[in-house]
């Protein structure tokens, strides 16, 4: 293992250790969307990508997909309405039978811009956490000291309980390249959007839910049909940040749907199991060279790893 390597592995096993002295341990559960159902699904791909990319599941023949929905939070108990951002994790089965993770979220961007500095912003909140101290106490702590987070945190803030995992969208806070048959390159983000639009809970409906609510509401949903959600490519222009997960493009960069997503049940508990590694890209895509993007793989290694051993 090369010099660089090794320094990426003691990050990402001190950034799990950071996560864990922050939030808790919970054995056997991710160390971050500890909370979540996999789901079954098929992804028809419309072929408005084939001359942007050779990626394989984004030519013109449907692929088999696992969708994970989770909350955010580490604590595998917490309430969904506690609960903010939320993640949509998809796995593409691929012709050759290997596979490619595309991993969102409710935010479009993310507070920190290096695995350095996501774990000294995971100190500050643990310096801040003493008795009597709210979230936004902590919050306003790290945005005072790191002005890279600020726009991310104050994102967070913003978010609504959703009625459903269906009814939001969601993004990926990172950057890729396509790469077409040419070898010409394209810088581009993702969005899925739900076809069943966007729908939010109000502060009385807040109260009225579950623990589990966005789980039963889906098992509910399904039992009527499938639940759809487009893919979106957003493309970038010169300029844009490939590099800086705390930044996001401007809004009216262009968006091509390139495939249409459609959940169909859930899947059974070795499904569980599974890692949804956003740096796992076939032929055709790479990765950016956002330094939380391709640090994402060795810290998902490590929680895999303490998860798998009952840790």
């Amino acid at each position: 293992m090369d010099n660089k390597n090794v320094e990426s592995s003691g990050l990402a096993v001190e950034a799990v250790d950071s996560i864990e002295e922050v939030a808790g341990k919970y054995p056997s559960y991710r160390r971050a969307h500890a909370k979540g159902v996999v789901y079954h699904a098929v992804f028809t791909p419309n072929g408005q990508a084939a001359s942007l990319t050779t990626a394989p599941h984004l030519q013109n023949h449907e692929v088999q997909a696992l969708v994970r929905f989770s909350n955010s939070s580490t604590n595998p108990s917490i309430p969904d309405v506690f609960s903010p951002a939320k993640g949509m994790a998809v796995q593409f089965e691929l012709p050759d039978g290997g596979v490619t993770s595309l991993v969102t979220i409710t935010l479009p961007i993310f507070f920190a811009k290096t695995p350095q500095s996501f774990i000294d912003i995971l100190g500050t909140i643990k310096e801040n956490s003493v008795e009597g101290a709210t979230t936004a106490d902590k919050f306003k702590a790290v945005m005072e000291k790191y002005e890279e987070s600020r726009a991310g945190l104050q994102a967070v803030k913003m978010l609504q309980p959703p009625l459903s995992f269906a009814t939001n969208r969601y993004h990926s806070i990172h950057a890729y390249y396509f790469i077409n048959s040419n070898g010409e390159r394209q810088a581009v983000k993702y969005e899925w959007e739900p076809e069943a639009g966007l729908h939010y809970l109000t502060n009385e409906e807040v109260k009225a839910q579950s623990p589990n609510y966005l789980e039963d509401e889906l098992a509910e949903r399904l039992s009527k049909g499938p639940v759809a959600f487009q893919l979106s490519v957003v493309l970038g222009q010169e300029g844009d940040p490939t590099d800086d997960p705390t930044s996001a493009w401007p809004e009216d960069r262009e968006r091509i749907v390139v495939g249409e997503l459609s959940i169909t049940g859930i899947a059974d508990e070795k499904a569980q199991d599974r890692v949804f590694d956003p740096t796992d890209v076939p032929t055709g895509i790479e990765c950016s060279k956002d330094p939380i993007l391709n640090f994402r793989h060795d810290a998902y290694a490590v929680s895999h790893d303490r998860r798998s051993q009952g840790q």
